[in-house]
């Protein structure tokens, strides 16, 4: 017997095949034969429904944005400007640089 090759189940699909199990009107072997997913899915399915179902009533979470250290932005921002600027002296005075920019 060949082993069926591993798959991907959409957010959507778990959904309704965990709130068919939580409505309890038919078996796990039932809902596995059904869904073509095995019992112990099913089953892992229900349990992070039931231990999530709080965050889906939660309101939305602002999440904080981190605080930006301009000081650090200007440092890396001047680093920056006098390698470009150091580059483009060197590859002037190669030759590899044109003076029309």
């Amino acid at each position: 017997m060949s082993r069926r090759p591993r798959r991907n189940h959409s957010a959507a699909f778990k959904a309704k095949v965990a709130l068919a199990a939580l409505k309890g009107d038919r078996t796990l072997a039932e809902l596995a034969q059904q869904f073509d997913v095995h019992p112990n899915q099913i089953t892992q399915w229900k349990a992070q429904l039931q231990e999530r179902a709080t965050e889906v009533f939660a309101g939305p979470r602002r999440r904080r944005a981190a605080p930006v250290d301009v000081k650090a932005l200007h440092a890396k921002l001047g680093e920056l400007t006098l390698e470009n600027d150091f580059l483009e002296g060197a590859l002037s005075k190669a030759g590899l640089l044109s003076a029309k920019r």
